[in-house]
């Protein structure tokens, strides 16, 4: 089973090295438009997308908090 996980890591590593490579120009470096980004802002439509991520988040965090206290119970109550 270790022969099969060290080879298939050995293929994706490859497969990753096999990316074409694009040159970099100065025209790349002065670009300073997203336009995605300014056409969210002008219709007001970025300070949305900024509370579903932070709505997202706190369901995490609130996933994450209630999980942890389920386990301390029953540490404590194994531990009993």
């Amino acid at each position: 089973m270790k022969k099969i996980a060290a080879f298939l890591l050995v293929i994706i590593s490859f497969a990753a090295q096999a990316q074409e490579k694009i040159a970099v120009t100065a025209a790349d470096y002065s670009n300073n438009e997203v336009e995605m980004a300014d056409v969210m802002r002008s219709e007001g439509k970025i300070y949305v997308l900024v509370g579903i991520i932070v709505l997202i988040f706190i369901g995490l965090l609130a996933y994450v908090i209630q999980t942890d206290r389920r386990v301390s119970k029953l540490e404590k109550n194994k531990t009993n």
